[in-house]
Parts: C-alpha cells; sequence; structure tokens
C-alpha cells in the first residue's frame, strides 16, 4: 500500500454515487478517481449520457454539477484492487453504508463485482440493480472500469451504465 488519499466527491442527495474499489497508486499521487490514462471510467460515464463530453479526471468536481459523486470502498491505495484484504472490504462496506446514511444519495453503483460480493458477503450478486438497499439508496452492481478488468468490453459497457442512467432518471 502507498500513501496519498483521493477526495470523495459528494454532498447531500446526489443522482448517483459511484463506488470504487480503492485507488490506484497513480489516483493516490494526483489525488484524482480513476487517473490511469488506461482506466475506462470517465469514457463510459460520457458515452453513457451521464456527461455532455469526455471528463478529465482533474475535472472530477465537476460531477457534482451534475449530481453525480465517486468515493471508494478502501480508501487506501494499492497497486491492484487483489491486494486488499477480505478484512478491508468488508470494513469499506460498513464504511460506505454509514455514508450513505449521511449523505442519502438515491443510488449507489457499486463498480466492482468481486469485491461487491466480498465486501457485502454477496457470492451470487450479478451485474444490474441488486435486490438489496444500502441506507435507503438503490444499490447497482456494475464492472470495475479499470483497464486491468478486460471481461467486459467498453461497448458492454457503455449499455451496462446506461441502464443505470435511464433508471436513475425516471421519477
Amino acid at each position: 500500500m502507498s500513501s496519498g488519499s483521493v477526495p470523495d466527491i459528494i454532498k447531500p442527495g446526489l443522482r448517483v454515487l459511484f463506488c470504487g474499489i480503492n485507488p490506484g497508486q497513480m489516483s493516490g499521487a494526483l489525488g484524482q478517481h480513476f487517473a490511469r490514462p488506461g482506466n475506462r471510467f470517465w469514457k463510459v460515464l460520457h458515452l453513457a449520457g451521464f456527461t455532455e463530453r469526455l471528463l478529465a479526471p482533474a475535472e472530477q468536481w465537476s460531477l457534482l454539477e451534475r449530481d453525480i459523486g465517486i468515493t471508494n470502498l478502501v480508501s487506501e491505495t494499492s497497486r491492484a484492487a487483489t491486494d486488499l484484504t477480505t478484512e478491508q472490504l468488508r470494513t469499506g462496506a460498513l464504511e460506505l453504508e454509514a455514508k450513505v446514511a449521511r449523505y442519502h444519495p438515491a443510488f449507489v453503483a457499486m463498480l466492482g463485482m468481486q469485491a461487491y460480493r466480498v465486501a457485502f458477503r454477496r457470492p451470487a450478486a450479478m451485474i444490474g440493480e441488486q435486490a438489496d438497499r444500502l441506507s435507503g439508496a438503490r444499490l447497482w452492481l456494475l464492472p470495475n472500469p479499470s483497464g486491468l478488468q478486460a471481461r467486459y468490453g467498453l461497448p458492454d459497457m457503455v449499455v451496462m451504465f446506461a441502464e443505470l442512467r435511464q433508471t436513475s432518471q425516471s421519477p
């Protein structure tokens, strides 16, 4: 683990709070979410219609104007999410639950199926909306946008993120 912090991009009443697994080393060094050039988060966010143009990680605070936020399950940086322990993920789940209770986003979108399964003790969870709620927020599971995660291609990820966007905009 390395030092460096990435601030939560959060305010009360967000439409969607995206929750990454934990910051990578570049994100920690820059203080920016999804900062590594190979990470697809910003591209998918734009192509799925959450943003009107492709944002750079340095523009992360502008998401609040769109009622979108970002946090992480674990705040400590690492080379890869696989470096995290089960205990870290489960502690992060409790901290996320408290954060959601405090800020009341309508939706929480978890980015990373395996981390979610471990953190929330839901070994059979699948991509999409979950039956569970998190401190009252609707819970959505999406693939990790890291370039290290090759299971889902960009077009598939865009469709999954767009489904969340459309659902989160419905009254």
